[in-house]
């Protein structure tokens, strides 16, 4: 009888999940494995709810957004008997290991299993917001932020057409990178991310400049951003999902930054929040081809017993590493990509040479 694998999907769903699905189902099921795959992420395991995989489930969906077998954010250590009960489907199903694919979320359950239960686990890392330490790159940020891009752009033709200031809004959770590479490709004049600490007096200055240049201007704002004081006093306590994360659906993070343009320099501006746009949709190349070498890779690792670790994409190459560090620490933008955001949005030195 052959083993069984179960697969999973956790947290926010993005484009490249169902690549990754076929390149691990078909790369285990060529090394004489049997997947199941259980619905909707962790929720699945609790509630041992799971199907078969055949190849005819998994070989056309190299092209679909989304995720064939449902995701959500249940976090199993935060439901009553939740770990009790994912442990006793896992005897119940009879799998042999786990392959779960997910951001820091997903594997840092993962890793809590292995380390705490010995659970048979391998990770995939999933998140458009590419906040995944231990691999450069993670699946869905690339098409995230191509579709970033294209909406970026639009808001700068019409900014041109009406002579107003436009700021986009765009996802992220708590790190800027989404922000930060659709800013610098569609050539926003101002940039503003979690990690660089928010100065309104800066952002003002630059869009004035700008708009004197073109009469027209651009903003890319992280969903996520800090700013110095909050909107008001009287602001509701935000609610939190299972892992603790505030929910930024309710922030207005857009709007604050029209309100603070609108005023600081007497330009009409407009706010856009793309929001869950840029989680659907088809993987870009570069996305299914990441999703499908890591989902492979996946499947390889757990054949060689390599339990506990991440496949994981250094430079060109498809590596390991450990779920231990890929879920401790959050990648924030660095520096030096801060710098440069900043050399490429403050133009005024050049235009005053």
């Amino acid at each position: 009888m052959s083993k069984r694998i179960g697969l999973l999907t956790g947290g926010g769903d993005c484009p490249g999940l169902n690549p990754a699905i076929r390149g691990a189902v078909i790369q285990a099921m060529e090394l004489g494995y049997e997947c199941w795959g259980l619905e909707e992420g962790w929720k699945g395991l609790i509630e041992g709810n799971a199907r078969k995989l055949a190849l005819e489930d998994v070989e056309g969906i190299v092209g679909q957004g989304g995720t064939i077998l449902g995701t959500s954010r249940t976090n199993p250590f935060k439901k009553e008997k939740g770990v009790e009960k994912a442990l006793a489907s896992m005897k119940s199903l009879n799998l042999y290991s786990l392959i779960a694919m997910g951001g820091e979320d997903t594997l840092g359950v993962a890793q809590r299993l292995y380390a705490e239960h010995q659970v048979k686990v391998v990770g995939v890392p999933k998140t458009m917001d590419n906040d995944l330490s231990a691999t450069d790159y993670t699946f869905g940020f690339d098409t995230a932020t191509s579709v970033a891009v294209d909406a970026a752009e639009r808001l700068i033709d019409t900014g041109k057409s009406h002579r107003r200031v436009m700021v986009l809004e765009v996802m992220g959770r708590e790190a800027g990178w989404v922000a930060l590479f659709t800013g610098i490709a569609s050539g926003a004049d101002y940039i503003a991310i979690p990690e660089k600490p928010f100065d309104e007096a800066e952002m003002i200055e630059q869009i004035k400049t700008a708009y004197a240049r073109k009469k027209h201007a651009l903003v890319v704002v992280s969903e996520a951003l800090k700013f110095s004081k909050p909107a008001s006093n009287g602001a509701a306590v935000p609610d939190k999902d299972d892992f603790g994360h505030t929910l930024l659906k309710a922030q207005g993070t857009g709007d604050t930054l029209a309100e603070m343009i609108e005023k600081g320099t007497g330009i009409e501006t407009r706010a856009s929040v793309i929001g869950h746009i840029q989680r659907g949709g088809k993987p870009t190349l570069f996305d299914r081809i990441l999703a499908t070498r890591v989902g492979v890779k996946a499947a390889q690792m757990t054949h060689a017993g390599q339990f506990g670790r991440m496949a994981a994409m250094k430079g060109s190459e498809i590596t390991d590493a450990s779920l231990k560090e890929a879920a401790g620490t959050l990648k924030k933008v660095s520096a030096d990509w801060i710098y440069m955001a900043q050399t490429l949005s403050m133009k005024r030195e050049i235009v005053s040479r």
